[in-house]
């Protein structure tokens, strides 16, 4: 494969988080993975054991989530379903915060939230990337700062824009812009809504150092048939 089509791939965690998907459905985002070389496949917890048989010895890593899709879940919950993840082979995981408390910016609460999922992380035998899911479509932009803060200040790996299910949209360039400017030590993750590679590219433009995407096969094939 390309040098650029290989280097686009790590940047892409290839997302499979539908409802209905099946053992089936795990296994060919696995083979995928492996065939294209995605920074990582994320799946729902209960399949995590199953995606990391498929990916043992392989560079794509598995990454499951937290409190997903609403980010309501009691925060013992969250905590509890990372390290059952972390136990069954995943090495990211993906926490949604409580978008209530972001939006009475209850700095106290998102603080023992996100630490609360954070500590298996930390105690994990080797090292486990933690992604905070903001849902930035419906937040304003002060409250997004202070989240970005939060991050920082708790030693959060990445800040990522969005679920893609919440109904005010997605990732967008300017929310990206904003994460990048406000990130401190964290790195940023773009995820909803990108679905080609011009919209991928421009979220990498914009700062984003990591792309969600259930499109990522497509984007892959669009790459290496633009490539000469």
């Amino acid at each position: 494969m390309p040098d650029k089509a290989r280097q686009l791939a790590r940047c892409i965690d290839h997302t499979l988080l539908k409802a209905e998907a099946g053992t089936a459905a795990v296994k060919k985002l696995c083979q995928e993975a492996i065939h294209y070389g995605f920074a990582a496949v994320c799946v729902h917890p209960w399949q995590v054991h199953l995606a990391a048989e498929l990916l043992a010895g392989q560079p794509s890593k598995v990454c499951s989530v937290a409190g997903f899709p609403l980010g309501a879940n009691h925060s013992k919950i969250k905590a509890a379903e990372a390290a059952l993840a972390i136990a069954d082979g995943a090495r990211e995981i993906d926490m949604v915060i409580n978008l209530a408390s972001a939006m009475e910016e209850d700095a106290a609460y998102l603080r023992d939230d996100i630490a609360a999922v954070l500590q298996p992380c930390r105690a994990a035998s080797q090292p486990i990337i933690l992604k905070m899911i903001f849902e930035t479509a419906a937040l304003p932009e002060h409250t997004k700062i202070l989240l970005c803060r939060l991050a920082d200040e708790l030693g959060v790996d990445f800040i990522k824009t969005s679920t893609g299910l919440h109904p005010a949209g997605g990732a967008t360039i300017e929310d990206v812009q904003l994460l990048y400017r406000h990130r401190g030590r964290c790195k940023v993750k773009a995820a909803g809504g990108i679905s080609d590679l011009a919209r991928l590219q421009a979220m990498l433009d914009a700062g984003a150092e990591r792309i969600g995407t259930s499109s990522a096969v497509a984007i892959m094939e669009s790459l290496l048939q633009s490539l000469p």
